[in-house]
């Protein structure tokens, strides 16, 4: 008897370990999916890097595609003078009617503060573009960056705070993302022509390689496989963020960015829709 209880111990001991060690692995969750060298997965699929030099950047894709999902990244930004390049860390589907949850850091002279980017796409259509400054160095450390995905709404949060929400407003005749599976995608490329300044800033090549780190990615989704959703009924699927909307402390938090840190919002671009606002800016948070 006590050698059976000895095997079985054994037995969870290593389902325990198995477990642990798939719970973030890039080498397993991940595919390099162009950049050649440029891309490296190190430490025992614990680490992942992209770099861009002067002939190209690199990117991955996640091996998984989602139907909902909250996804958590930790990222270390370019140091130094990152200005001209794009890190983009987003959600995709494929096709001409696409949807895509975006998050893309915008380089900037050394001393002077990254642009995080925000967009939602549904159907096709986006530009639906929310730009903030960060209140601390992206470079200087890792940081987790987070979306979560659910038939409720969108929410982009940075170490827990909530820069962004995007709720569902088909009642209004808003396009969601809801029935097209993304895979998680993220590259650095050049954008000098755009990125930095609206273009006035050049990428300085003499600072090449540029490298973005990734860290600690998790994943709580729907798997979508086949045609059909690992959640199965999503009503009786039991998972908690499928219904999670931000609380009262979670919407005064993000309040507190709009307040400090927002440097564009589309819905208050009125040069822009001299004909009015799309109509789910009369529903967001500003």
């Amino acid at each position: 008897m006590a050698s059976f209880s000895c095997s079985i111990a054994a037995l969870f001991f290593s389902i325990s370990l198995l477990l642990a060690s798939s719970a973030a692995n890039f080498n397993q969750d991940f595919d390099i999916t162009w950049g050649d060298s440029r891309a490296k997965i190190l430490d025992n699929g614990e680490l992942l890097t992209l770099s861009l030099d002067k002939a190209s950047g690199s990117g991955f894709q996640s091996k998984k595609e989602y139907i909902f999902g909250k996804i958590d990244m930790r990222l270390k930004l370019v140091p130094g003078n990152s200005a001209g390049t794009v890190t983009a860390y987003y959600l995709s589907s494929q096709g001409p009617t696409h949807d895509e949850i975006d998050f893309e850091f915008l380089g900037n002279l050394s001393g002077d503060p990254y642009t995080l980017h925000t967009n939602v796409y549904s159907q096709g259509k986006g530009d639906r573009e929310q730009q903030f400054r960060l209140w601390f160095d992206p470079s200087a450390d890792f940081h987790t960056y987070s979306i979560l995905w659910n038939p409720r709404g969108i929410a982009f949060s940075v170490d827990g705070t909530p820069v962004r929400e995007f709720k569902n407003m088909e009642s209004i005749g808003v396009p969601y993302p809801k029935n097209q599976p993304m895979r998680l995608y993220s590259s650095i490329w050049n954008a000098d022509e755009w990125a930095t300044r609206g273009g006035l800033v050049k990428t300085d090549w003499t600072q090449a390689p540029f490298t973005t780190s990734y860290a600690n990615f998790k994943a709580d989704a729907c798997i979508w496989s086949s045609g059909k959703t690992s959640c199965g009924s999503l009503a009786s699927s039991g998972n908690a963020w499928l219904s999670q909307e931000l609380d009262a402390t979670g919407l005064e938090r993000m309040k507190w960015v709009h307040s400090n840190h927002m440097i564009y919002n589309y819905c208050t671009d009125a040069k822009r829709f001299p004909q009015g606002f799309p109509p789910e800016c009369k529903a967001t948070p500003s």
